[in-house]
């Protein structure tokens, strides 16, 4: 079969973009290491957050009001609810970048949101403890998204459009020129006129010299004795400031199990640094405590046993942001990486944004604030 564009790395970009690339009728190749889904990728743990008013940057706000669409079209396509809108609490100092870059973000866009003292909030929300002189942000039109169900959702889509999926084959070399690009995997070589790379934590073995690193991350699910008053109809995913960097993030409780046992949370903070090839996986007797830690300071309601643990991994940018853009030197190439953390909620609309790039060399997504130039890695003519 010819193919027209390879995509290395089937997560949950991948995943999305080879979905992309089938529905506009583009042959596709998807090559992965590992299985279809594959477990060790960094959306496992049932959940991922999304929100729009976004601390990180208000340039994303635009991009995630089409992940939002994209997801509810693909939970109509699979006919199983994917997004879950619960609202989203942003708890932290009124001068922190937590509060100040949610505010920003809801202000920018014009975002439905309500701010709130720490005697409102916790009038509100009895289930926090928390300091003083923290204040609130509370956004209506953010949640959940099921991140393994939707993973299996866009690998099920992509092969009903025709994709190519392939699992258990690791890449071992890729070459470009002007004329296209050829793949080595342990099962054979492929050509196409476009690759992109969705490798995630994988991606400093397939591609030197990029401005990442992969870090270990974990995450988990506690069982508090009584999950009545964190339910998801009543209690929303929320963000948590704290003394060091990063902030403690979780979820509410889903009844039908969805989105796990009990009651998960974690730390959203740059790890110890790893390989994915080297990364400890299973869970060590300090991670449990950083993952209760969360519970004893802020929602001590919610303390108990911890039932279940996972291992993630992030791959990481010095400002924390994405790269997305063609490669530097060839044209025919396109890498999306770096996603530090938080780039899982983007997926639905990444696969566009990387099938536009691959077919027309150019998206009309606002994607210049992630392009590779900012870290002074100039395109080569």
């Amino acid at each position: 079969m010819a193919y027209e564009v390879i995509v290395v790395g089937v997560g949950s970009m991948g995943a999305a973009t080879c979905r992309e690339l089938a529905a506009r009728g583009v042959p596709v190749l998807g090559l992965e290491q590992g299985a279809l889904p594959n477990p060790m990728a960094s959306f496992a743990g049932r959940t991922r957050a999304i929100r729009l008013s976004y601390s990180e940057h208000p340039d994303y706000v635009p991009l995630l009001r089409g992940a939002y669409a994209r997801w509810e079209t693909l939970g109509e396509e699979c006919g199983q609810q994917l997004l879950h809108l619960t609202g989203a609490l942003y708890m932290g100092l009124e001068t922190g970048e937590l509060f100040s870059g949610a505010l920003a973000s809801a202000q920018t866009h014009e975002l439905a949101h309500t701010c709130f003292t720490a005697a409102e909030l916790q009038r509100e929300w009895p289930q926090f403890n928390l300091p003083e002189n923290f204040v609130g942000l509370h956004e209506m039109q953010a949640g959940y998204v099921l991140s393994e169900a939707a993973v299996l959702a866009m690998i099920e889509s992509a092969q009903r459009h025709g994709a190519d999926l392939r699992s258990h084959e690791p890449v071992l070399d890729w070459h470009a020129n002007a004329q296209g690009v050829t793949v080595r995997t342990s099962k054979g070589e492929y050509a196409a006129s476009h690759l992109i790379f969705t490798t995630g934590a994988w991606t400093p073995e397939v591609l030197r010299d990029l401005p990442i690193t992969v870090t270990r991350q974990v995450l988990g699910w506690t069982q508090p004795p009584d999950l009545r008053p964190f339910i998801a109809d009543q209690f929303p995913v929320w963000v948590i400031d704290h003394d060091g960097p990063g902030f403690y993030y979780g979820f509410p409780h889903t009844p039908d199990g969805s989105g796990g046992p009990g009651l998960k949370a974690a730390l959203h903070c740059p790890g110890a640094l790893t390989t994915a090839a080297a990364a400890q996986r299973e869970p060590l007797p300090a991670d449990a405590d950083e993952i209760r830690a969360v519970f004893a300071r802020h929602l001590p309601a919610g303390d108990g046993p911890l039932i279940e643990q996972r291992t993630c991994l992030y791959t990481n940018t010095s400002d924390g942001h994405f790269i997305v853009d063609r490669h530097p030197v060839h044209d025919r190439v396109t890498l999306a990486c770096g996603f530090s953390g938080h780039g899982f909620k983007f997926a639905s609309v990444m696969g566009e944004v990387l099938a536009d790039l691959a077919t027309n060399g150019k998206t009309d997504w606002p994607i210049d604030f992630l392009r590779l130039s900012r870290f002074g890695h100039s395109r080569k003519s």
